[in-house]
């Protein structure tokens, strides 16, 4: 029984620090110059408020942003990047088969940090993104989190570093 409650409150308090922010806060802060090129992209947090997403939005917007990442950060110091998520919104399957347009829309802040000098706060900036859902089809059955996400990690590498890490191509999921 004891082990049981201790395993309640262990599930309650990894609940609570879920939807903490991890981000320090502030005015936007500029990456330094080079970074491109010095850093490859390391761990990534990921905190929100409450958003409307499946289980499993976590790990798809995660694997999402560490790949846009790695294909616009190609050097070997490692920085991790902390994302607080502030509001998500998926074109619904119905008003995609009526519609047959939509668009879904993912804001939040991103800091990257320098984990080898105490993760020390490296860069700051808001990130905003609105990717196309696709016609009717598409926005039946394509997944919608990796849609965006991928739309999230692409503005990430824009904002931070001034390039697009990939151009347009059918293995892309977003649109320019």
């Amino acid at each position: 029984m004891r082990a049981l409650t201790l395993a309640a409150i262990a599930a309650a308090l990894t609940a609570l620090t879920a939807c903490a922010p991890v981000i320090e806060g502030g005015p936007p802060l500029t990456l330094p110059s080079g970074l491109q090129e010095t850093a490859q992209i390391g761990s990534i947090t990921v905190s929100s408020r409450w958003l409307d997403a499946e289980s499993d939005f976590v790990d798809t917007f995660t694997d999402e942003v560490h790949e846009e990442l790695g294909r616009c950060m190609w050097g070997s110091y490692p920085i991790n990047l902390r994302v607080h998520l502030e509001n998500l919104d998926r074109a619904g399957r119905v008003e995609m088969l009526l519609n047959g347009t939509g668009r879904h829309t993912l804001s939040g802040t991103v800091e990257f940090v320098d984990p080898r000098q105490g993760n020390r706060l490296i860069g700051r900036f808001p990130v905003q993104v609105c990717a196309d859902a696709g016609g009717r089809l598409e926005g039946l059955l394509a997944d919608r989190q990796m849609v965006v996400s991928e739309a999230f990690g692409r503005a990430v590498c824009e904002e931070a570093l001034g390039r697009n890490p990939r151009g347009p191509a059918a293995t892309n999921a977003t649109r320019d």
